[in-house]
């Protein structure tokens, strides 16, 4: 089987996720896994399938009718995930949202050679006073030496800086 990635985006409305699974049905696809949402929108995801490597021509025609709906859809091969080394961590951070916290974060993430595996955003009013609040939810994969608590350490230096709370657990394998 040829693992396949389907990436799309178009302009949000009823009927694209039913356009989409028809186009990997009729090439005799699978579904695996998908990440689809309406962000900015827009209609936004990606799709995780596998198709017999003969089928793959035929899954592309198939798309090409999807794309005449408004729906742009790119194909790419998966990569084979090689097991990965070093332990799951999921993160979330809460605070009053400013520019900069997504790139800080991530700053010092890359700097320990941190991968994020997951990362999802969005944006609340505080109940009382109605501030805007960032959240930011994250599964990461730590390189082999490197615990939690140094990452967690890291972390809390900018804390105070981004003006965040912070919460570490370890995260569910799967």
């Amino acid at each position: 089987m040829a693992s396949l990635i389907l990436s799309v985006i178009g302009s949000d409305r009823p009927g694209l996720t039913q356009a989409l699974a028809g186009a990997v049905l009729s090439a005799g696809g699978n579904w695996l896994e998908s990440h689809l949402s309406r962000l900015g929108g827009l209609y936004v995801g990606s799709v995780l399938i596998e198709v017999e490597p003969d089928a793959v021509e035929g899954l592309r025609l198939a798309v090409r009718g999807v794309d005449a709906h408004g729906l742009e859809v790119r194909i790419a091969p998966a990569v084979e995930d090689a097991d990965a080394d070093g332990e799951a961590v999921h993160f979330s951070l809460v605070g009053q949202d400013r520019p900069g916290i997504v790139r800080q974060v991530t700053a010092t993430l890359s700097g320990l050679e941190v991968n994020i595996e997951t990362l999802e955003t969005r944006i609340s009013a505080e109940a009382h006073s109605g501030i805007p609040l960032f959240h930011m939810e994250a599964r990461l994969r730590l390189p082999p030496g490197l615990a939690a608590s140094g990452v967690q350490a890291a972390l809390e230096q900018i804390s105070a800086e981004i003006m965040v709370d912070m919460s570490f657990a370890p995260a569910r394998e799967g």
